[in-house]
């Protein structure tokens, strides 16, 4: 085999029957995207590792969500000296150098929606239980609004709900006659009670997210410090560490979401070149039903004309099913759409499910009770997916006599972080102006609470009693009292 089909293709395990060939995918069908499932400790997180130092070693663009981190600092160990330049190392727990990543930056009008709808995705998934119509299109028109005005973040839809003024200034700057008419013909038009219905939901919800320093020192920089589309096109590795001991499960989700819809607005730019000439751009995001929506989606389906192609990761199915809504929607677009489906032990209810995929070769049976480190796999090959077969995955990569990662940490830190103390006095006034109009509004609101209850209920003037007709109409004597 050549030096450049061996780049071309991605080993996966050998097969173990017959004369146990290594096998693994070549680009190509890799663009159909690669679904692992597993149960923990049977192997699934040693195969992405593998295959992912692979492309590393072999010069290809990478980016690997990781929301545990333990998968994103191990593979620092294994990035050669050559490659230390092309590392792209986010990591939000590092809080003296943020770096700065504004979802509202530079979007263009035809993708305007697109990036609302998913920003939008994202809330609903963090925080499933407070979404009302009324808070979803208030905030949906919001950030549609500060999408078209330049240098806005998401800081932004506080001034938005809060500042009359800077809101002016925004909707004075708006093109989209649909969403101008909402603030100058339905949102000025709301009564107190209409609007105290979504308003204060949406700056409760988003204030919890900015009054977190580490997430508004990130997303509330104007100028993102990365560029995504720079990164895919030259084939650069973004390694995101999302470790949710470190910042939060919601924030690990909300980032995590975030970048996804980034990248897959990064990727559909590229129409403006040819495809032959868009690089190959493999993403790993693992367990990745922690951030994934409806609009994940359309991302499976549209991908791969882009060359973005996925590798995920989970346990099992039912985490692909919304807990709130029951949608399907992410499960039937992995079975719908991915071309490689990969599959350890897992347990009795998905290999029902799992053997619709792989009989007559692999029934449930056989799913429960595969050995460690064994797969069923149905492997695209030439644009076609081949018949389930069995084999075993290879073991860790051995490690590296030498580890770059402090030097990659202290370089990534160096090209893409801010010192906070510049973040501070970036974001920091403008932040703590809506901060305190927020604060302000939530103590009007309570004291006009206050002022309802100090105030003593209106005296109603007293009848004199008729004591001789109510003796009539009772029946009985009633005793003189003074």
């Amino acid at each position: 085999m050549s030096e450049e089909s061996d780049r071309n293709i991605t080993i996966i395990g050998k097969t173990n029957f017959r004369n146990r060939e290594s096998f693994g995918i070549k680009n190509e069908d890799r663009r159909k995207h690669i679904y692992i499932v597993g149960k923990t400790g049977t192997g699934k997180s040693t195969l992405m590792e593998n295959m992912l130092i692979d492309d590393i070693r072999e010069g290809k663009g990478v980016g690997l969500i990781d929301p545990h981190g333990d998968f994103a600092e191990k593979v620092l160990d294994f990035i050669p000296e050559d490659r230390i330049n092309d590392v792209i190392y986010f990591n939000p727990a590092d809080v003296n150098y943020p770096i700065g990543f504004n979802p509202l930056e530079a979007v263009g009008s035809e993708h305007r929606h697109l990036v609302a709808s998913g920003i939008m995705g994202v809330f609903k998934k963090v925080w499933p239980d407070v979404w009302s119509n009324r808070m979803e299109y208030l905030l949906n028109n919001t950030l549609l609004a500060l999408l078209e005005y330049p240098g806005s973040t998401l800081l932004g839809v506080i001034k938005m709900l809060t500042d009359k003024k800077y809101r002016e200034k925004v909707v004075n700057n708006l093109s989209d006659p649909v969403v101008k008419n909402f603030w100058i013909n339905e949102f000025a038009k709301w009564t107190d009670r209409y609007a105290a219905e979504a308003t204060p939901a949406v700056l409760n919800k988003i204030g919890q997210l900015v009054a977190n320093p580490l997430i508004r020192h990130i997303l509330g920089q104007p100028h993102s410090t990365i560029n995504i589309r720079d990164i895919m096109d030259g084939g650069k590795i973004l390694i995101i560490n999302l470790a949710k001991g470190s910042i939060g499960e919601d924030n690990s989700a909300l980032l995590g979401a975030m970048f996804i819809t980034k990248l897959q607005m990064a990727a559909m730019s590229r129409v403006d070149i040819e495809e032959d000439k868009r690089r190959d751009f493999f993403l790993y995001i693992d367990e990745f039903q922690n951030f994934s929506t409806d609009s994940f989606a359309d991302i499976l389906s549209e991908a791969r004309k882009y060359h973005l192609s996925l590798v995920l990761t989970n346990q099992y199915l039912r985490q692909l099913i919304d807990p709130i809504s029951k949608s399907t929607k992410v499960k039937d677009a992995i079975f719908g759409n991915v071309g490689t489906i990969i599959t350890f032990r897992i347990g009795a209810e998905d290999a029902e499910f799992m053997e619709l995929e792989f009989e007559p070769e692999f029934l449930a049976n056989d799913l429960v009770n595969l050995p460690l480190h064994t797969i069923y796999i149905k492997l695209m090959i030439d644009g076609v997916a081949s018949k389930p077969f069995s084999a075993d995955t290879f073991p860790p990569h051995k490690e590296e006599e030498e580890s770059y990662a402090k030097l990659i940490i202290e370089n990534s830190r160096g090209k893409y972080g801010v010192p906070l103390e510049q973040v501070e006095k970036r974001i920091g006034s403008e932040y703590m102006e809506a901060d305190k109009r927020v604060d302000e509004q939530a103590k009007r609101r309570g004291e006009a609470r206050l002022d309802v209850l100090k105030k003593s209920p209106p005296q109603r003037p007293k009848k004199q009693i008729d004591r001789e007709k109510l003796k009539e109409v009772l029946g009985n004597p009633l005793e003189d009292t003074k």
